[in-house]
């Protein structure tokens, strides 16, 4: 019997959600027609895909609690599992459909994913539960639906045959089983110390990346206000060239374009409403996958804290300040501090796991989150259907109104916002605001 466990940083996700704050990952993919052959009807599309989703792993499997609580759910196969049940033809106006899929979190009783499919125009909305993946294993996702040319589509052979589910008896003895190994390591943790001395020198990198989470606390601020378990996504897509150029022209990363371009926006925002702009705590989601980690599912990421701008008028030093502060970052080696302490805290009683991840979730350790991720550089397929754009849609904790996920792919970077619609009832207005930011360093890059 093997069944492999949620991981902590995964369990945590499922820990905040509630009914009000669904904890998936969201897309908005875009295709062009094919250029030559028939235009393929959304139902066409559907069985496509959910043919290619018969092969995919995890997407297969649902989670089976540990009986008494006594570790946390396993991944095991769905022997029930029918891609039509996930993956859904649909029609009528995109942008509520959009707001409608974010806005409804996943049964748990199934695998944890969804898909909806139009025809015209070709668009996939899809979303993921955030304990099976990250924005990394979603774009990861793309690699089996997608083909690298307009004339592939075969649909990989084979049968698949359901793994037997583990009983609640062998849940429980292996449960008790790894937390029995758990508390052995860290009884043990003193010791291995003590033998390997040069461990120390992580301590630190571990207090310095506790000061900068905690330390200074997020602002009060109206994007941390009670909300609603609506969510609304705005779109915004520019030439991934106008990100380069701002990026060859100062000598920093296309995060900290990205991150500087959010901060413009925040700023012409509040101002707009009459409010005093003010620099905002982000959470900026880091990748910290090794070459071991390529073939694990699940989240294999970190985070780094940095103050937000939004209170500097200048463009180029808003864009300045937020260099300065990634590169520190990334010189302390803040994300893998952050993903070590992690590991050592997935050995902790789960009660503890529990507390800490609602801790970590709380408004005053961060505002909101800008997330950014590469796609695929080159032309990617479905079913002849050339991939343009895709726009994420990161989750929103409690008491948090706003978050942005930027996705670099086919020539584009594609902005994804996401705002509860009762806190920020004007963030369609933050579009134009990106596009006015984005365009402030360009000008700046030019002069």
């Amino acid at each position: 019997m093997s069944a492999e466990r949620l991981s902590a940083v995964d369990a945590s996700f499922l820990a905040v959600e509630t009914p009000s704050t669904p904890m998936h990952v969201g897309w908005v993919a875009r295709f062009d027609p094919p250029e030559d052959g028939p235009h393929p009807t959304a139902q066409e599309l559907g069985d496509h895909i959910g043919a290619r989703m018969r092969h995919a792993h995890r997407y297969r499997q649902r989670l089976a609690d540990v009986p008494l609580g006594v570790h946390e759910p396993v991944w095991v196969d769905d022997p029930s599992f029918d891609p039509a049940r996930h993956v859904h033809p649909a029609a009528g106006d995109l942008d509520a459909l959009v707001d409608d899929v974010l806005s409804i979190p996943l049964e748990r009783d199934r695998p944890l994913w969804e898909m909806w499919i139009t025809g015209d125009p070709i668009t996939i909305v899809g979303k993921a539960h955030h304990c099976m993946v990250d924005g990394t294993a979603v774009v990861e996702l793309g690699n089996l639906l997608l083909d690298a040319s307009s004339g592939d589509g075969e649909v990989p052979g084979g049968e698949w045959e359901p793994t037997p589910e583990p009983t609640p008896g062998q849940r429980l003895g292996r449960a008790i089983a790894d937390r029995t190994g758990e508390a052995a390591s860290l009884a043990f943790a003193p010791l291995k110390l003590a033998v390997a001395p040069w461990r120390l020198r992580a301590v630190p990198g571990a207090a310095r990346t506790a000061a900068h989470l905690v330390l200074p606390p997020a602002p009060s601020s109206p994007l941390n206000r009670p909300g609603s378990a609506r969510r609304h996504h705005i779109r915004v897509t520019r030439p991934l060239d106008d990100l380069r150029t701002v990026r060859k022209r100062f000598r920093v990363t296309p995060n900290d374009v990205v991150l500087a371009t959010c901060a413009g926006a925040l700023r012409s925002f509040w101002a707009r409403r009459g409010e005093r702009p003010q620099a905002l705590k982000v959470m900026v989601p880091a990748d910290v996958r090794s070459s071991e980690d390529e073939a694990a599912s699940g989240n294999r990421i970190s985070f780094l804290f940095i103050e937000l701008p939004c209170d500097e008028p200048d463009p180029v030093a808003r864009l300045q300040a937020v260099g300065r502060a990634t590169a520190q970052r990334r010189r302390d080696g803040e994300a893998e501090d952050l993903d070590a302490a992690f590991r050592l805290l997935a050995l902790t009683p789960q009660p503890v796991q529990r507390a800490l991840a609602h801790a970590f979730a709380h408004p005053r350790l961060f505002n909101l989150t800008i997330s950014s991720v590469p796609g695929p550089a080159v032309p990617r397929y479905l079913r002849g259907c050339r991939l343009r754009e895709v726009h994420s849609a990161v989750p929103l904790g409690a008491r948090h109104a706003l978050s942005i996920g930027v996705v670099m792919v086919a020539g584009n970077a594609c902005f994804g916002i996401s705002a509860d619609p009762s806190t920020l009832p004007d963030a369609d207005d933050l579009a134009s605001d990106l596009d006015a930011s984005l365009d402030e360093l360009l000008e700046a890059a030019g002069a």
